[in-house]
């Protein structure tokens, strides 16, 4: 029996603990406090450490799901969680001001894991912002040398959520069977 890991990151309110809302198996884990600085014009709350779930798949394998807190700030748990990942998911707020410029940071934060493993990016918000369009994402990682898939998503729609999976898994192993 394997046991897998994926990392979801993200700027704030991209949609982390929502994705692994909607595909874990087991009701996830949250570390949300209270926001207390400009995350509060956007939500509530927000992730201070960790989001955690579970994907069951078919032979008893599993897949861990850990989000990552958005805020730069708590940067020091994006290498703890990634420490035994097999891959990363990037979601991105396409109703951010510059989500080109998210795109970047977050792909150079997590740059030495990529190079290791391998991304897949998501963007949110795209029914209420349809620019930039997907066709853009791929002009701008053409120009960073980059192509990893990206999909529009919706992190509350699991079947959004598992085709980013799904495609993270691919192109980590091409010959992985759906």
């Amino acid at each position: 029996m394997s046991h897998y890991k994926i990392i979801f990151t993200g700027p704030v309110g991209a949609g982390k603990t929502t994705a692994i809302e909607s595909i874990s198996d087991i009701a996830p884990i949250k570390t949300d406090a209270s926001a207390s600085d400009m995350t509060k014009t956007k939500k509530s709350s927000t992730t201070v450490a960790m989001d955690y779930g579970i994907m069951n798949l078919t032979g008893g394998e599993k897949i861990h799901l850990y989000g990552t807190p958005g805020q730069e700030r708590f940067d020091f748990m994006w290498d703890i969680l990634t420490t035994g990942g097999i891959g990363l998911i990037l979601l991105l707020d396409n109703t951010r001001a510059d989500p080109f410029q998210d795109m970047k940071f977050f792909l150079d934060s997590f740059q030495k894991f990529i190079a290791e493993t391998n991304v897949a990016i998501g963007v949110t918000q795209m029914d209420l912002s349809n620019k930039p369009t997907i066709n853009d994402y791929h002009s701008q990682l053409r120009a960073m040398g980059i192509k990893p898939p990206v999909f529009s998503v919706d992190a509350r729609v699991k079947n959004d959520v598992s085709l980013l999976v799904q495609s993270l898994l691919y192109s980590l192993d091409p010959g992985i069977e759906a």
